[in-house]
């Protein structure tokens, strides 16, 4: 989990960043970390903007979309200082995925040991934005092999794939609440450790049961046991 590659730096990832605010705290660490860097369209103005008058020390690896968010003059400084700018159409895909494509065919072709790619954004501004991010989720999980994680201001989601999980949850830097979402299908049997409302092959499912405004019982490990893919999300520090 992200916890780890902020508080023990012993985590390889890859930074990718989405059209959208994010904390300055996360985004220092993050990037200062990151094996490989980049930009979905107008997560470039975001960067830009945010780095005002040292952004020279902060280019990405490359920036992908169709272009129809990124400002002007934001596309023509990176272009003039040579970051790569790879121009993706298809409109039945979102940016962030059409991004997370291209990252997992650079970092096959650089060779490059990663634990992970974290997202940067995703999770503000409008609800059917929000929820093309989950939907990304779904489709990543046939594009990389490496797990996807999505954190904005206090949140952070991570899509659970069928079978047992075990997550740390003791550095410090997690906040009160966490949660198991059975977006995109119901989940038959969860079963948890760690929680203080734990679950024992129980059924997940939006009119039945969705597990929201859970905390943890001090042990320091959860663990998840679940049949179908199952959106875990958790509060973060800022």
């Amino acid at each position: 989990m992200l916890m780890n590659v902020k508080e023990k730096g012993n985590l390889k990832f890859c930074l990718l960043i989405l059209n959208q605010p994010f904390n300055e705290g996360h985004f220092h660490c993050l990037w200062s970390k990151a094996a490989l860097r980049a930009c979905a369209d107008g997560g470039a103005n975001h960067l830009y903007h945010f780095t005002d008058g040292s952004q020279d020390s902060f280019l990405p690896d490359y920036i992908s979309g169709d272009f129809d968010s990124i400002q002007p003059e934001v596309k023509e400084y990176y272009k003039v200082k040579g970051c790569e700018l790879i121009e993706t159409m298809d409109q039945d895909l979102t940016d962030f995925t059409k991004c997370l494509q291209i990252l997992q065919k650079k970092i096959e072709k650089k060779g490059l040991q990663i634990d992970m790619i974290v997202t940067l954004g995703g999770l503000g501004g409008r609800f059917d934005q929000i929820m093309a991010s989950v939907e990304t989720l779904f489709h990543a999980a046939n594009i990389t092999p490496f797990p996807v994680i999505v954190i904005q201001e206090c949140s952070l989601i991570y899509l659970l794939q069928p079978g047992k999980h075990k997550l740390h949850v003791d550095t410090g830097l997690e906040g009160a609440w966490c949660g198991l979402i059975p977006i995109g299908n119901p989940c038959e049997s969860v079963t948890t450790t760690g929680l203080k409302w734990n679950l024992t092959n129980q059924v997940l499912k939006f009119g039945t049961l969705v597990s929201t405004s859970n905390t943890y019982d001090g042990s320091g490990i959860v663990t998840i046991e679940t049949d179908k893919p199952l959106l875990w999300t958790m509060a973060i520090k800022r």
